[in-house]
């Protein structure tokens, strides 16, 4: 049991060594590590590709921290450990390996992203196997730091609104389950992993938090990108023939479109 515990985490943090954001800038022949901020993650990619892009990075890598904790789950949902039920410290352990693997993969030097997708993947799932209410806590949080996004463009701070408020639902719904079984040991263990998968995305997003706090930090206008790609599919169609035209000009055809 503790072997296959092990051969998952491990496999889990490979997993988290793919960095699609970097797998994709280079089949466009570019390296998402030079562009904007240097950051291989969603939100440089959606600066630098275009929105559509950046949703296809942050969906993959979503994917990437939902398939490690599913399998997880159905690995190990009626194994016991020392007479416990040991299924929620697994899908957490794996859940945090992949996050790690995203930030610090061996593969890429240490160099990774900032996990902020992966972590939604990862909470998306783990509260989603024990109820309903937990995946409507996770989607609120997503289409919560949206929107936050959207009007202030504080990117970095939409990232900790999407990862926080599932981490504090995993907390209290493990307070409940796991103190009222007296499975006291794994209550403490996994509410580490919570914390632990919080700690290194946060940790990863510190020169934002410098730079927010100095009042420098780089932009995500999901207005602008949204303009942007709704240029581009007019250009397509011949409605814009200057690819050099600001921003106000694709407004205006954007309206009358």
């Amino acid at each position: 049991m503790v072997s296959l515990l092990i051969v998952m985490a491990i496999c889990s943090y490979f997993v988290g060594n793919v960095n699609w954001a970097l797998i994709i800038s280079k089949l466009k022949k570019k390296d998402i590590r030079e562009m904007g901020s240097g950051n291989p993650g969603t939100l440089n990619m959606s600066r630098n590709f275009g929105l559509g892009i950046g949703l296809l990075t942050f969906f993959l890598d979503i994917f990437k921290g939902a398939i490690c904790s599913l399998v997880a789950y159905f690995v190990f949902k009626d194994k016991v450990l020392f007479n416990f039920p040991i299924v929620e410290f697994a899908i957490y352990l794996c859940g945090f390996c992949v996050v790690l693997g995203h930030i610090y993969p061996v593969l890429l030097k240490f160099k990774g992203g900032k996990g902020i997708a992966s972590t939604i993947g990862v909470f998306l799932v783990c509260e989603s196997v024990n109820g309903w209410y937990g995946a409507v806590v996770s989607v609120m949080a997503l289409v919560a730091a949206g929107v936050f996004i959207y009007f202030t463009e504080f990117g970095a701070m939409g990232s900790f609104i999407a990862i926080t408020p599932p981490a504090i639902c995993g907390c209290i719904r493990l307070f409940y389950n796991e103190v009222a079984s007296l499975n006291i040991t794994l209550h403490i263990l996994t509410n580490m992993l919570i914390f632990l998968i919080c700690f290194f995305t946060w940790f990863a997003h510190r020169k934002n938090i410098e730079r927010m706090l100095a009042g420098e930090e780089h932009p995500t206008s999901i207005k602008q990108m949204v303009v942007k790609l709704k240029a581009k599919k007019l250009k397509e169609k011949g409605q814009i023939v200057s690819s050099s035209e600001d921003v106000s000009d694709v407004q205006k055809i954007i309206k009358e479109d």
